[in-house]
This record gives structure tokens, sequence and C-alpha cells, in this order.
């Protein structure tokens, strides 16, 4: 095992993303990907359970019992919003630094993790969103909500999706409002025929989550000015896209501090 290279390992590492994930990093020259957690096809092979482009090691069901039988610098989890938290603490407390690509986790879950970080000197990381152009998107939101606070966004996942709204959903949301330089005009006429028909509110922006079979990740930030509208919209198409993000975390969380959330703190 070279030790110029990151030692990974992967949480979720069987799911759909899982596998997509694997074979990101195994092609990577300054990586190694050097140990594989998921329940499911625990003690199969990763290799033969996808096939090519991984490496040939066993699948293992308990995250903490394996970190401290192999040596890893960064932990990437894609599992599930009821056990990342967990994971990251795990991981911190064995001086792995964590990156979560878990979507759903809660306020009192980042503080945790944050105050965690800190207290044993890892950093970590949370990314609601890896694929570049969805970072993008964010970023372009970001800019038009100083000069065109009505917003509204619209995201669009697979039926599969644990959580809505989306963590990206709720990150752009976020950085929206702090960059507002004025409040968004306020509708005193509404009357909502079906409760829920203008979505959720979250940061004084209007939330609309859409599930749906044939869809992977997709999401609209609408903003309305006068006489004018303005519409970004981002579609990952492929579990590819997310894997070149997933590998600039992976390079960049080591020099970082504390808790990084989001993949643009670390993009040049």
């Amino acid at each position: 095992m070279s030790k110029t290279k990151i030692r990974v390992g992967l949480a979720g590492a069987a799911g759909r993303m899982g596998q997509t994930i694997a074979q990101g990093i195994h092609k990577q020259p300054d990586m190694e990907l050097v140990l594989a957690i998921d329940r499911e096809h625990s003690g199969q092979s990763l290799l033969d359970l996808i096939g090519s482009h991984v490496p040939d090691i066993p699948i293992r069901p308990k995250l903490g019992e394996a970190l401290d039988e192999v040596p890893c610098d960064v932990l990437v989890d894609f599992t599930h919003p009821s056990a990342a938290p967990q994971h990251a603490v795990s991981a911190l407390r064995r001086g792995v630094a964590p990156i979560i690509g878990t979507s759903g986790l809660l306020s009192d879950d980042l503080k945790e993790i944050r105050a965690l970080s800190e207290e044993v000197g890892v950093p970590a990381m949370v990314v609601p969103n890896f694929a570049i152009g969805a970072v993008l998107m964010m970023r372009f939101a970001e800019m038009a909500a100083r000069y065109l606070p009505d917003c509204e966004i619209v995201e669009m996942h697979h039926d599969g999706k644990a959580d809505s709204p989306s963590g990206t959903a709720l990150r752009t949301a976020d950085m929206v409002a702090n960059a507002r330089r004025r409040r968004p005009t306020e509708n005193y006429a509404q009357l909502i025929k079906v409760e829920g028909a203008r979505g959720a509110l979250h940061q004084d922006v209007q939330i609309h989550s859409v599930r749906l079979k044939g869809m992977l990740a997709h999401q609209i930030v609408m903003f309305g000015g006068e006489g004018e509208t303005l519409t970004i919209r981002h579609d990952s198409l492929s579990r590819s896209s997310f894997v070149e993000g997933v590998n600039a975390a992976i390079r960049a969380v080591l020099q970082t501090k504390g808790l990084t959330v989001g993949l643009e703190q670390v993009l040049d």
C-alpha cells in the first residue's frame, strides 16, 4: 500500500451511488479504496459485486470494527440520514476525516459533527451535492439573489430519495437568503385551496419537491422581478456526474479545519 496515496473508505459501497463512486475512486492515481462498508452483500468481494474497475476487497457490515482494522485517511458516506451522522462520529473518533454525501442531515446532526471535529482536531465535510454543475447553479443563484430577492425552487428526484426537500434545495435557499439585500415580496392575497399547494417555506423561499420514477436529480431556481424572470436549471442525468466532485472533496478535506458544508467551499 503506497503511503503517498489517500486511503479511502466508502460506506454504502454496494448501493448504486456507492458502486459508481467506488469505480471513480479506483481510477485516481493518488487514491486507494481500501475499505468498503455495506450491510447488503456483506462478505462478498467488491470486485465480484461490481465486476470491474474496483479493488478486490471484502464488503464489511460494521463501520467501527472495520475502521479499527483497516487504516483510512478519509471516509466517504453514501448511506442513509439515519446512519450517516453516527458514521461521521465513528470516523472522527478514530482520526478519519468523514465526507458525508448522504442528504437529509438535521441541524442538530451538523452541530454534533462540528463540535466533535473541533474537539478531536479532525476535519469533516457535509456536501449536499457533488455535481460541479449543481455547485455552479447554487453560486449563480446566490449572485442573482442580490438583485432579485423573490425566489422559488423546484427540486425533482427519483422516487427512492429518502428526504424532502433535498439537501441541495435547502442549501440553495440558505445561500439565497444570505445573499439578499432586501426582503422578498409578501403575498397577502393567497387563497390556498389544497394544503401544500405552495410547497414548503424555508428562509422565505418556496420549495417544491417532486418524486418520480425515471428522474435522478434535477433542480430549477426561479427568480422574479419587475417585468422579468430568471431561471437557473441543473440536471444530473447520470450518477457519474457526482464522481468529479467526490474526488475533489477527498483531495481537499485533509487540508481543511473543522466542519465544511458545501463543495463550493473547497473548489478553486
